[in-house]
């Protein structure tokens, strides 16, 4: 017997997931760190997105104001080659969230398909997943990623192939946890018992109850991935010129340090402040998200 969902049940539906979004978007604002993170992290999208609206010049364009000081014709300084900073940062910020977003959410989708079988069907599947991203785990993640990268050349391309092998197994083994744990919980047990499809227990039961530990580790895997990217650009196998990117600008600023400390603190502030940013958000989200740890935070 097939239930067909009529207009009116997916209106209901949808009401509520809008109703849920506004609660967390609520309980996030209301507690202070989780606000903070919340503003970077919507300027460092704005600025990013709006980059060649706000940029006041090309970030390629040289000039003969080689290290300038900020002020004057550029408001953050120039580079070695002239480049206005404030306009490769914005660019920047362009490259990294762009390339973090692609890859957590590649990474996401990849891993949240092999933790669910993982741990739902257990038996072969279980055996051959969970053992390769064990092995994967034992390796340092920039020296994997930096691995991959080395074996495929420099280029954004294989720098998001990297960093998504790289992501994978840390979002399956959060929802195989969650799996195995709902799986033996009453109600699914209930379910087949009274002839479910697995498919169906699967988007009914289990994965509604990893969304939680998805949504953290989703934000907490962003700010880990531009970390990773910058570092990437700085040993000067991610982005490649005249793309601007965080960590080539660090990379070429290292050089010029006596003369002119802007080229590389200008992008390592940016770094520093959007990695924050993440970071407080994922921990309000796990504070909120989490009903083991609600009350505790005392922010």
């Amino acid at each position: 017997m097939v239930t067909e969902v009529t207009p009116a049940r997916r209106a209901q539906t949808t009401g509520k997931a809008d109703r849920r979004s506004v609660q967390l978007l609520r309980l996030i604002t209301r507690d202070r760190v989780g606000a903070i993170g919340l503003v970077i992290v919507v300027l460092m999208t704005a600025a990013a997105v709006l980059a060649p609206v706000i940029a006041p010049y090309d970030p390629t364009a040289m000039s003969n104001q080689r290290l300038a000081p900020p002020g004057g014709d550029f408001l953050l300084g120039a580079d070695e080659a002239g480049r206005d900073l404030l306009s490769r940062a914005l660019y920047g910020a362009r490259t990294s969230l762009t390339v973090s977003l692609v890859v957590v959410l590649c990474a996401g989708a990849i891993g949240v398909v092999l933790g669910l079988l993982a741990g739902f069907y257990r038996g072969v599947l279980d055996a051959i997943i969970t053992p390769a991203t064990d092995i994967m785990f034992s390796f340092p993640t920039l020296l994997l990623a930096l691995a991959v990268v080395a074996a495929r050349g420099p280029g954004t391309e294989n720098l998001i192939l990297a960093l998504i092998i790289v992501f994978i197994p840390s979002f399956a083994r959060i929802v195989r946890g969650t799996a195995m744990s709902v799986r033996r919980e009453p109600y699914v047990e209930s379910g087949q018992a009274v002839g479910l499809s697995n498919t169906r227990l699967i988007f009914k039961y289990i994965l509604p109850n990893s969304v939680a530990p998805i949504a953290v580790q989703f934000t907490t895997s962003l700010a880990y991935a531009i970390l990773i990217e910058a570092s990437l650009g700085y040993l000067g196998l991610g982005v490649q010129p005249p793309q601007a990117s965080w960590g080539s600008m660090l990379s070429s600023g290292k050089a010029f340090m006596e003369m002119s400390i802007w080229p590389s603190v200008v992008p390592g502030v940016c770094i520093m402040i959007t990695v924050l940013g993440f970071n407080l958000l994922g921990d309000t989200l796990r504070d909120i998200l989490d009903p083991r740890l609600r009350g505790r935070s005392g922010r």
